[in-house]
């Protein structure tokens, strides 16, 4: 049995650039950076930085080519994909992308993604917003033992 999934969290580094193929479908490509962290031998932390290329098609394009802005983060699973083209010059070129097969937004925090205040504190986004009723948890500890499994 073989497999080939790749699992990534990471940033836009750039917006995401919509196009279609002469089929018709909609097809969009964007890059993430992910980053590792790790202590050299002296004891210095180093890090590494690596960027992907990832493609999405149908649906998934123009959600994603909607939705995300350079910055923001996103979780994507997909499979690796390889090709090759000739340039203008003749010269062989590879590039390996991720191809998505799902995605998810990443959290929306004060960084790049979260709204600016002017449009989120903006009466026509409030009446958006219908009014919901939350839960109230209690605030006190569990008991292991009144739980009946």
């Amino acid at each position: 049995m073989n497999i080939n999934k790749a699992f990534l969290f990471g940033n836009l580094t750039r917006d995401p650039e919509l196009k279609s193929l002469p089929s018709g479908t909609k097809v969009v490509s964007f890059a993430i950076a992910t980053n590792r962290v790790w202590k050299d031998q002296s004891g210095a932390k180093k890090e590494d930085v690596t960027f992907h290329n990832i493609v999405a098609f149908a649906r998934q394009a123009e959600t994603i080519a909607q939705y995300l802005k350079k910055g923001q983060s996103v979780f994507v699973e997909g499979r690796i994909a390889n090709r090759s083209w000739d340039d203008k010059d003749g010269q062989k070129k590879y590039r390996s992308e991720v191809i998505v097969e799902n995605f998810q937004f990443g959290p929306m925090t004060g960084g790049a993604g979260a709204p600016r205040k002017a449009e989120s504190e903006a009466p026509a986004a409030k009446s958006k917003v219908p009014d919901m009723d939350t839960i109230e948890y209690p605030s006190d500890e569990i008991n292991p033992e009144d739980i009946p499994f």
